[in-house]
């Protein structure tokens, strides 16, 4: 699925999004509202990952959903 679809079903994606990253809020994915740089930043704090990993886990979620 790319970013565009999940944009448009936003709604579904967050609790796809909450089962890959439990620790972010429905207000971390209310912030984020389908931008992926937020939600990038979001998965970073909860993480404390660096950008880098937190690309590819983002990235390897897209290509499973």
């Amino acid at each position: 699925m790319n970013w565009d679809q999940i944009v448009g079903n936003w709604k579904q994606a967050k609790g796809n999004i909450r089962t890959q990253w439990g620790k972010l809020t429905d207000n971390d994915l209310e912030q984020a509202k389908g931008h992926r740089d937020s939600l990038l930043g979001r998965i970073q704090e909860r993480y404390g990952i660096g950008k880098e990993e937190t690309e590819r886990q983002v990235s390897e979620w897209e290509r499973k959903i």
